[in-house]
Parts: C-alpha cells; sequence; structure tokens
C-alpha cells in the first residue's frame, strides 16, 4: 500500500470517527463532547421563550447616549445571570432601546417581570426617606448565617460603597434607638415595589457598610433578593414597550424530522455528485461531510445560537460549497476533454475555477458580515451561520477537495478520464 493511500484512508477514518462523534457524542479523557443536536443551542424560535423590549427615557445623544445604554445592558445582564439562563441575547436597538432574548428558560413569567424592573433600586426608612440607592451597593450574595439558637439559615449579605457606608450608619444609629420594631424597618424598593423589609436590630447600628438581611427565605427566595439589589441600579429609567412569551415556532419532533430531512437531502447530493463525476464526486462528497462537522462543531465551541433564520442561511452556504464544487470539476472536465493529464486537469481545473469561487463567497461574506452587525435577533442568527457556512465551504472546497483529489489521482491512476466524469 502505497503512502498517499495510506493518507487517504486515514483521512477517510477520521472523517468517519467526527460523523460518529456528531451523532452519538464522546468522552475523551476529562473531555465531554456532546451529540450534535444537543450541543448547539436553540434560539429563541426553535426552543421558546421571553423577549423583553425596553426604551430609555433620555434625552441624551451621540457617545454619552452610547456608554448609558452599555451600562444599562451590562446591569440587565446582570439580571439575567441571576436566573442562571445560558447565553441571552441582549441588544441595543436605535440607539435607546435594548432587545433581551432568553431562548428555552422554564420560567418565562419570572424572567418577565425580573427584567421589567426598570426602575433604580431606593432603600428608605420609615419616614418616606431615601437613605441610599442601588449606586451604593457594591456587591449582594446568598450566605449561610448562624441564629441566635445555633442553627444556619439563609440570608442574603450587602456590601456598601464609602458613600453609602456613611449615610447607612448615619441613618441606622438613629432607627435602632427606637423601640418599636415597625419604626426600625428600611425598605428595599425597586420598581416602585417594596421586595424587602429589614429591620435594623435594637441597639445595633450597621457603621461598617456590611449587613445581612435575615427572614424566613428559601434558597430561590434569597437569591432572587440578591440579584435585584446587586444588578438593580440602572443608570436611567426605562419603559417596557414589549413583552411576549413565544412558544417553539418548531416543536421538538419537527425539529428532529427537519434534522433527518437535511441528512437525506445531503445523502441526494452525495449520489447526484458520485454519479456526475464519479471520483471527484465522492470527494466532494466527503468534503460535504467535513463541511457539516466543521459547522456542528464551530456552533458548538461558539456557543452561537440556532434560530429558524439560521437554518436557512445553512442551506444556503450548502449550496454555495456544492456549487462551488460544480464549477471545479466543471472546469477540470474541460481540460480532460481538449486532451491534458489527469493531474495536470485537476491542478489547472481549481486553478481556473479559484477566481469564480472566491468572488461568489466573498461576495456572500460581506453580506453575512453586514447582516451580522447592523441585524439583531433572527437577522444576526441568519448572519452569524450564513458566515460560518461560507468559510467553511471555502476551506472545504478549495483546500480539502484539492488535496484529497490529487490523492485519489496518484492512487486510481490518471489514466481512464470516465473515473473522473469527462
Amino acid at each position: 500500500m502505497t503512502k498517499n493511500a495510506i493518507i487517504f484512508i486515514a483521512i477517510l477514518a477520521l472523517i468517519i470517527y467526527g460523523s460518529f462523534v456528531a451523532i452519538n457524542g464522546a468522552t475523551i479523557g476529562s473531555i465531554q463532547i456532546p451529540r450534535a443536536k444537543d450541543g448547539i443551542d436553540l434560539g429563541l424560535d426553535l426552543a421558546g421563550g421571553v423577549y423583553v423590549v425596553l426604551e430609555a427615557k433620555t434625552e441624551l445623544k451621540g457617545p454619552e447616549l452610547q456608554r448609558l445604554m452599555e451600562q444599562s445592558k451590562a446591569i440587565i445582564n446582570e439580571r439575567i445571570n441571576g436566573l442562571g439562563v445560558s447565553e441571552p441575547n441582549i441588544s441595543i436597538e436605535s440607539g435607546n432601546r435594548i432587545r433581551v432574548e432568553l431562548a428555552g428558560i422554564s420560567n418565562p413569567q419570572e424572567a418577565t417581570e425580573l427584567i421589567g424592573k426598570t426602575a433604580q433600586l431606593q432603600f428608605i426608612d420609615p419616614d418616606g426617606n431615601v437613605v441610599i440607592t442601588g449606586k451604593n451597593v457594591k456587591g449582594s450574595e446568598v450566605q449561610y448565617h448562624t441564629n441566635e439558637i445555633g442553627q444556619q439559615e439563609v440570608v442574603v449579605s450587602l456590601e456598601l460603597d464609602k458613600e453609602g457606608t456613611e449615610n447607612f450608619a448615619e441613618v441606622t444609629s438613629v432607627l435602632s434607638e427606637n423601640m418599636e420594631p415597625e419604626e426600625r424597618i428600611v425598605f428595599i424598593v425597586l420598581d416602585g415595589q417594596v421586595i424587602s423589609s429589614p429591620i435594623v436590630q435594637y441597639m445595633e447600628p450597621i457603621t461598617n457598610g456590611k449587613a445581612f438581611i435575615t427572614g424566613k427565605f428559601d434558597l430561590d427566595g434569597a437569591n432572587k433578593l440578591s440579584t435585584l439589589i446587586r444588578a438593580g441600579a440602572l443608570p436611567v429609567e426605562m419603559n417596557e414597550l414589549q413583552t411576549s412569551v413565544i412558544g417553539p415556532t418548531l416543536g421538538l419532533n419537527a425539529f428532529e424530522r427537519s434534522i433527518e430531512a437535511g441528512a437525506i437531502a445531503l445523502l441526494l447530493i452525495f449520489v447526484f455528485m458520485i454519479v456526475i463525476y464519479r471520483i471527484p464526486g465522492f470527494v466532494a462528497s466527503l468534503g460535504l461531510i467535513v463541511y457539516t462537522l466543521i459547522i456542528i462543531f464551530t456552533m458548538s465551541a461558539l456557543g452561537a445560537k440556532l434560530t429558524l433564520p439560521g437554518i436557512a442561511g445553512l442551506v444556503l452556504s450548502i449550496g454555495m460549497a456544492v456549487d462551488a464544487n460544480v464549477i471545479i470539476f466543471e472546469r477540470i472536465k474541460e481540460e480532460i476533454k481538449i486532451g491534458k493529464t489527469i493531474r495536470t486537469s485537476v491542478d489547472t481545473g481549481f486553478k481556473r475555477a479559484l477566481s469564480s469561487v472566491l468572488d461568489a463567497n466573498i461576495t456572500t461574506l460581506i453580506a453575512g458580515l453586514v447582516l451580522y452587525y447592523f441585524g439583531t435577533g433572527p437577522i444576526k442568527g441568519f448572519g452569524v451561520t450564513l458566515i460560518i457556512g461560507i468559510i467553511a465551504s471555502m476551506i472545504t472546497a478549495v483546500v480539502f477537495s484539492k488535496y484529497l483529489l490529487r490523492l485519489a489521482v496518484s492512487i486510481f491512476g490518471g489514466k481512464n478520464p470516465k473515473l473522473y466524469g469527462a
């Protein structure tokens, strides 16, 4: 067996193994590789979920508005992280709007309520005076604390900045002297609603900027309160323009059937390419499998969400990949028919077709970049998958297929033009 034959078989074995891993998953040492359909996150239209559109009430423009919106976006992201949502899609639209998409969350109502709380966080004394605001809160965490009777209980810790420490020390020094508990309450208010009413302990003012909020908390309730306190201070008031709970456009069964349909379509393409182009068609089929694996593992590694427009982008890029192979193989056939050797025809065919393939793919790539940069939501998803698909198709059609076809020529010989579709 020649060296080239061994290389060809090794490449074929790697492709088969990669396909097996994509279908069934694998464990390599400490690395867990999930199945393809489990490793790719589904977007809002496929998995269902919630989206919210918020609009800032401000007269700011230009760089100041952009800075304000970026700050608000970061705070909203912090709130959502408190829900444990994986890969939320948060984007700034029209300069003064923020769109939040949460796909596949288990409790849409909780997410809607949490995101919808957009006013500044305030700590208010019994007389209605604002003691501190959310901007004075440096941190808030859930902890376990031993109470007076020696039992562990869930508490919410609070840490303030220098200004907040001074103001809180002054107010709690006064409140802690009151005998009645209701006269020692500090109301924590968000969006005009009281989210907690902790009581300052009698004769124990809080002067170090660190406090514990105790109560009959369960772990979920404490986590939610901590998240609201930690991320409750938006730098600007926002109006909730639109909130909607979306069911999946494609149900689980329909989505799996669409995957099966895609697999059947690829098999039909393989058959067509092999029947028309013989050995080059077989090489192109291997290239399309590698293309599919690149798409799957790249989207999984990047955490990109697959949406319905994204599927359309993948279909389009598959078409571009097949088209590139057809252009190249037709050029090779033309070279063979005018009497050139198979090896020379392969090299010349790829060289002649390269400019056409690059022109088509680069223009489509530019369109994908524009859609990704300026688009939002589903349009951005279409742009992402189109970009990944176009890059993968150029790698497989121009580099991988050429190398593999050269190996095939050296293995199967270059004496029979019919083996190359001529």
